[in-house]
């Protein structure tokens, strides 16, 4: 036996994606929607308004159904008769109706805030209702050009025909434009100032000009009803660059915060935890109690008070609820793989590995949380804090 057939679970099919995008994850729910929902649509839109705020939020545990002479798909697929949606986005329900009205009027939308608060997620669910794909996606770097933005040549064409529309390579926001779609451009203020105002006449003007195909029928390309531009932006980040005042009053700007409620973090936490460690082939074995204790640290961490109002001195890395996600998986890949020990005890060593990422002085803000909030509560006579404060010694 090689060693490929060794590694390779042989339950699982060779074609399995490790992750997929929401309108393949969640295509039942998205054709219930369209059938359920048969009110007016802005043009181009795969969903109404509500439809899509309903499929972001959820049904409130409620149990939609389908008139009877909806139950069939237009590709002939059956539908069931009721489905419960569930909530795929932690926040405000406000915000989200703000951010699909912003699309409907076919504005640029930009979320703010800091990493790990689901801003990447929420374009990805916004764009897979409105348009049917999240897959015209531009990843913002410092070493993104105009092209990205605009278009490219295929460079055999180009000197064989010249500029001809065949030799022209479409970037995803300009196949949004012609198709009429949702774009996603991830971290946009990671790319140059000078990249970024590239975006600033196409929200404008809605067209793009290709001065090398002027004087032919496609030398303009206007964008179709449907067209628009949803963007994502850590503006605490390193490597930002500033946005221009004209590119930012071509947005709505919607800032994304961090989970308010432990309990609905801790609850978030938990969900995506077991399900990563699932797709990992084996179970989830972490105690809740754990979890909360985990999710009590980053929250103390990263508000800089502790629930029981003690201060906290903050650390410059962001403890954001994705972290903690990554913790929590770690946490129980650890207890499924490597069974010998106690989750908790593992615990320390994974929250260094967090705050040490930006700032070595953040070393030293861990232990004061030690020695601070965690003593205490060891002190009160909680076991579990007495562990963690016992464990003091596996953070230097």
């Amino acid at each position: 036996m090689t060693v490929t057939e060794h590694v390779r679970p042989s339950a699982e099919p060779e074609t399995a994606a490790q992750v997929l995008s929401a309108e393949q994850r969640y295509a039942a729910e998205l054709a219930f929607l369209a059938a359920y929902d048969g009110g007016a649509r802005p043009p181009g839109w795969a969903l109404t308004p509500r439809a899509v705020v309903t499929f972001v939020q959820g049904s409130d545990g409620a149990a939609l159904k389908l008139p009877a002479d909806r139950r069939t798909a237009p590709d002939g697929t059956e539908l069931p008769a009721t489905m419960t949606i569930p909530a795929k986005f932690v926040g405000e329900r406000s915000l989200v109706e703000r951010c699909v009205v912003t699309l409907a009027g076919e504005r640029g939308l930009l979320l703010v805030g800091e990493p790990g608060t689901a801003k990447s997620m929420l374009s990805e669910l916004l764009a897979a209702a409105v348009c049917g794909t999240s897959a015209l996606t531009v990843q913002g770097t410092a070493g993104t050009t105009e092209d990205a933005f605009r278009y490219g040549w295929n460079y055999a064409l180009l000197l064989a025909q010249g500029p001809t529309p065949q030799a022209l390579v479409d970037s995803p926001v300009l196949t949004a434009m012609r198709s009429g779609r949702v774009v996603r451009i991830e971290e946009v203020t990671r790319c140059l100032p000078e990249v970024q105002d590239a975006l600033v006449s196409i929200l404008s003007d809605r067209r793009m000009n290709v001065p090398e195909l002027s004087g032919t029928d496609d030398g303009l390309i206007r964008a179709m009803p449907g067209f628009t531009v949803i963007a994502t932006a850590n503006l605490r980040d390193r490597g930002v660059s500033e946005m221009s005042s004209a590119l930012k009053r071509r947005f709505n700007f919607e800032t994304i915060h961090p989970i308010a409620d432990a309990e609905t973090e801790t609850d978030l936490v938990r969900r995506q935890a077991v399900a990563a460690v699932q797709r990992a082939g084996a179970a989830y074995t972490v105690d809740d109690a754990v979890l909360d204790a985990l999710v009590t640290v980053f929250r103390d961490l990263r508000s800089g008070r502790s629930g029981e109002n003690w201060d906290v001195e903050r650390p410059g890395t962001v403890m954001s609820t994705a972290e903690a996600v990554q913790v929590a998986v770690s946490l129980g890949l650890a207890a499924a793989y490597l069974p010998d020990g106690d989750a908790l005890d593992l615990l320390p060593g994974h929250l260094l590995g967090v705050v040490r990422k930006d700032d070595e002085e953040d070393h030293a803000r861990l232990l004061g949380y030690w020695d601070g909030p965690v003593r205490r509560r060891a002190e009160d006579g909680s076991a579990m804090w007495r562990r963690l404060w016992d464990l003091r010694a596996s953070l230097r």
